[in-house]
């Protein structure tokens, strides 16, 4: 087969057909000189409550920015406990330490990726400082949210889905970031609804909470210079928001491509040694921000596919509870051996839409190709 190159996004493709409505929009905001909170902000957290199934949208300044203002908002103080999983982006931990807050890790299901509830319980037990619950929709696959829930109100716990990866994304068809008392989102570039830039959102269906989340993106101000509470400088600038207006019309077409890729790459790669994700029964609607195998020889897989023009990348090679900058929290090598050992084996493979079946077709090939 003839060597191909296939980066594992191609930005320039996914843009090419839209770049006129891009540009129009845009000027649109150039000519209105409303570059902070503009028209097209309001419109686009209207849009995405609406697409997401929640009374309030309120845009911020990117996804980690959301997940603090969410725990500011449900009233995090310091050494509270914020339970979540070591495994995924480190925003979701750096975040809990810099509210205040203290992360607890709960290992996770191997088949998901994502928290395990069972283990929530048993860790929930033994925390008697649990303030909040954070499960994370990771790769754009939900959670197993209906007993996460449940403990987590057995507790009398906040919970907060952060689901940076996951616009879309159903649970029993239920949308992701509609279940949880406040859901977090970010369109950082590479999301299947990503800007040209930074941008987050923060979701809930409590009116008490979205406008105290409204007011602790402009330094807590209820109205201008009279401040409630301490907040953040973390606004949704107009011209992104303009940006994503445009792009979420066609943000469906995304996830319909990347769910045809998927079925591709697993009819061509059945019977190969590898682990190929399968959407539990619970995830009726799976988006497929990444589309990540399991291999024990993963790095060998990963540079015979550099050397063949294929684009990966591993999300993530390190367990949070390993980082060097949460050795205080006391955890050890061992303490989660799920997250570890998909640590040591997931990687991603090219899956957005604008892939074409040869594409795919080509990668599954070299994969066969290590393995033959």
């Amino acid at each position: 087969m003839e060597k191909r190159k296939v980066p594992l996004l191609d930005m320039r493709a996914l843009h090419r057909p839209i770049r006129d409505e891009v540009l129009a929009a845009m000027a649109r905001v150039v000519d209105s000189n409303a570059f902070i909170l503009g028209e097209d902000v309001r419109q686009l957290e209207k849009s995405i409550a609406a697409y997401c199934h929640v009374a309030y949208a309120i845009g911020c300044g990117s996804g980690s920015d959301a997940l603090l203002l969410a725990m500011m908002a449900a009233g995090i103080e310091p050494g509270d406990a914020v339970l979540t999983t070591p495994f995924t982006f480190f925003a979701t931990a750096g975040s809990i330490t810099l509210a205040g807050g203290t992360p607890v890790f709960v290992d996770i299901d191997p088949a998901t990726y994502n928290m395990d509830p069972r283990a929530l319980a048993e860790t929930i037990r033994r925390t008697p400082k649990a303030k909040i619950v954070m499960p994370v929709h990771l790769y754009g696959g939900c959670a197993d949210m209906d007993p996460i829930l449940e403990i987590g109100r057995s507790r009398d716990c906040v919970t907060i889905e952060d689901g940076a990866q996951s616009i879309g994304a159903e649970y029993k068809g239920r949308r992701a970031q509609s279940m949880g008392d406040i859901g977090c989102l970010s369109f950082y570039p590479t999301k299947n609804l990503g800007a040209f830039g930074e941008g987050g959102m923060v979701l809930t269906q409590d009116e008490g909470l979205a406008q105290k989340l409204a007011a602790l993106r402009v330094h807590g101000a209820l109205k201008k210079y009279f401040h409630r509470w301490v907040g953040l400088n973390s606004r949704l600038d107009t011209l992104q928001a303009a940006i994503l207006r445009v792009k979420l019309q066609y943000l469906d077409a995304e996830t319909a491509g990347r769910q045809k890729n998927a079925e591709r790459y697993r009819a061509n790669l059945a019977g190969l040694p590898a682990g190929l994700p399968q959407a539990a029964p619970y995830q009726t609607r799976h988006i497929y921000n990444q589309f990540v195998i399991r291999v024990p020889e993963r790095d060998k897989l990963k540079a015979y596919l550099d050397e063949n023009g294929v684009g990966t990348d591993i999300y993530y090679p390190l367990s949070l509870h390993e980082q060097e900058c949460f050795r205080e929290l006391g955890y050890r090598a061992g303490d989660f051996p799920e997250s570890e050992k998909a640590a040591r084996e997931v990687l991603a493979l090219p899956i957005h839409s604008a892939l074409a079946e040869e594409d795919v077709d080509y990668v599954c090939a070299q994969i066969r190709a290590f393995y033959e």
